[in-house]
């Protein structure tokens, strides 16, 4: 399997586990020491993976409550044999997320080191 096809796969795991609220599936290509990092109230606000994962396992998931499936791979990119970058797009409404995914090549694989995101709600 190609880098490229390693990270895509590595993207679509997430995006699946985002949907369908699997935080064991989300873990599988999350480095144990990432964070998630957003600006809220033009504040840096982090948060470990492991206290991110303990919210998805205890909220509802967009599968379960019927929600349709929104999600896209933005972009993907292969900056160096070490590392690279995805952009993605999914939701959760009434709120929608963009989220980069840094990933570096740990051990042969493809893992989040650090995910940036933003929320937007609509009503």
């Amino acid at each position: 399997m190609s880098d490229m096809e390693a990270v895509e796969a590595a993207v679509n795991t997430y995006l699946d586990g985002l949907y369908e609220g699997d935080a064991d599936k989300l873990a599988s290509v999350f480095h144990p020491t990432s964070s998630l990092t957003q600006s809220v109230d033009g504040q840096l606000v982090a948060v470990t993976r492991d206290a991110w994962l303990e919210g998805v396992r205890t909220r509802p998931s967009p599968r379960g409550r019927g929600l349709a499936r929104g999600d896209r791979i933005l972009q993907i990119d292969i900056a160096s044999p070490t590392m690279a970058f995805a952009k993605v797009a999914c939701q959760i409404p009434p709120r929608y997320f963009t989220d980069q995914l840094s990933f570096l090549k740990i051990d042969g694989r493809w893992q989040v080191a650090q995910k940036v995101f933003s929320t937007e709600t609509r009503e």
